[in-house]
């Protein structure tokens, strides 16, 4: 890819875990997000989304919502304080819902005591009716985890778990603050598998200080040994305006874009070489896997935790900053945790953010959903699906004719395809049908002041 390409369009767009996207919410209050859920279709699935935001200690790259726990009271008053969310949301949830996935992130999940996740489970499992085939997931800092813990996630049905590994190399680890054996990892998987947790998925990192292609593929390699289901390979996003630690990151070592851009191919060959298909824009799986299976058939989801073969109508969140998804909108819980913990104290939904989706961004989020997940969209089918006129995207088909030029995109009638050697450049195709990003651009720009929310495109 020329590095001209990369200079004209590696800049910030949103990752697309939603349309409208995060930066987009507003104002919500706790009033809205009832009325929501006591409108929920009687027959709607749930799937469950619970955070934890906290962590033995703090990883540089972080972009996620966390902070360091020293000491175990806050964790435990924190779990207590979840089964009573739990609780509250579902005691608003007319009948008794069939949950069909869960899953914890953070932060650590696995910081919860024993005892802590007995109890969350049990408030999950009081309130909803578990399907049999219920995918529960959670994530894992290799590093705070052992055999009794392990013991806890099968006991409670987990069924599959992601590691959080980064980058195996030790000048890599020192810079981003996570020292992380391989040793560590490998006893971790190899315990989860014993314990019956056999669908181990790997979360790695491109992009980070003193990374390149060479030492990139010697993690992948490393990786690859543990034989994972799933690989997520992302994009470290340098956003220390508003992650302000990543500013102790060593920036004169961060690579840059077209450094990027060869790191993230060499990984994807490297892994299409040992039978892993490439699912959407940064992962892969085993052609067996369920994810790589909804791929080939054109079902795939995306949320907020990345690619997912869920597709539950209501996606209920739990937790500090915990976003979910209802047919009528988004709703994001408080992020402080101290006012997240009084809400909840005094009987309300502990929401502070979100909005209310409308007719149109239902279709674009359906276009957008459709190009990172399949890397292609036929606008009039979406247009039909959704009761718009057929030629609704003719201005944005227009507009991409710099992406055709540049062999960025295919422009076939209504059909817009990314070609695989522009993968990377995915989110740069979708931002085009991005309404609301291009109306809030314009805006900056007469104003002359364009505000930073996002990691560059590639």
């Amino acid at each position: 890819m020329r590095q001209d390409l990369l200079a004209r369009y590696s800049r910030p767009v949103p990752r697309y875990t939603s349309y409208p996207t995060a930066p987009h919410f507003g104002a919500l209050d706790s009033e809205t997000y009832e009325r929501w859920l006591a409108a929920a279709p009687a027959d709607a699935a749930v799937s469950a989304y619970v955070h934890v935001p906290f962590c033995a200690e703090l990883c540089l790259y972080c972009g996620c919502h966390t902070q360091v726990a020293r000491a175990r009271v806050p964790v435990e008053a924190y779990a207590r304080r979840l089964v009573e969310e739990i609780r509250l949301v579902a005691a608003r949830v007319p009948g008794r819902r069939r949950l069909t996935h869960l899953h914890f992130g953070g932060g650590t999940p696995t910081m919860l005591a024993d005892a802590d996740f007995a109890a969350v489970m049990g408030a999950l499992r009081g309130a909803f009716d578990f399907a049999r085939d219920a995918e529960i997931a959670i994530e894992i800092d290799p590093r705070v985890m052992d055999a009794q813990k392990v013991r806890v996630l099968a006991r409670e049905g987990f069924n599959r778990a992601s590691l959080g590994v980064q980058d195996f190399e030790p000048k890599v680890q020192a810079a981003i603050g996570r020292v992380q054996s391989f040793e560590t990892t490998r006893a971790v998987a190899e315990g989860l598998r014993r314990a019956g947790i056999g669908a181990i998925n790997l979360d790695l990192m491109y992009g980070l200080p003193h990374q390149d292609v060479a030492s990139v593929q010697r993690t992948v390699e490393a990786a690859l040994t543990l034989d994972p289901s799933r690989i997520a390979v992302f994009g470290y996003a340098h956003v220390p305006w508003m992650k302000k630690h990543q500013a102790l990151l060593p920036e004169a070592h961060l690579p840059g874009p077209e450094a990027r851009l060869a790191q993230a191919e060499a990984v994807a060959a490297l892994l299409a070489g040992h039978g892993y298909a490439a699912v959407g824009l940064d992962h892969f799986a085993k052609a067996a896997d369920a994810m790589a299976a909804r791929a080939r058939a054109g079902t795939l989801k995306r949320n907020f935790q990345g690619y997912t073969t869920d597709d539950a109508p209501l996606l209920l969140g739990f937790g500090t900053s915990a976003i979910g998804a209802l047919p009528q909108g988004y709703v994001q819980n408080i992020a402080s945790t101290p006012l997240w913990h009084k809400a909840v104290a005094e009987g309300r939904l502990p929401v502070a953010r979100g909005i209310a989706v409308t007719a149109e961004d239902r279709l674009r989020r359906d276009v957008i959903e459709r190009l990172m997940c399949d890397l292609e969209v036929d606008l009039d089918a979406a247009c039909a699906r959704h009761g718009f006129a057929r030629g609704t995207f003719a201005a944005e088909l227009a507009g991409m004719a710099d992406l055709v030029a540049d062999g960025l995109a295919e422009v076939d009638g209504a059909v817009v395809r990314i070609p695989e050697p522009a993968r990377a450049f995915t989110r740069v195709a979708c931002a085009r049908f991005d309404a609301r990003l291009v109306a809030q651009r314009a805006a900056e720009a007469a104003e002359g002041a364009q505000k930073m929310r996002h990691a560059a495109a590639v």
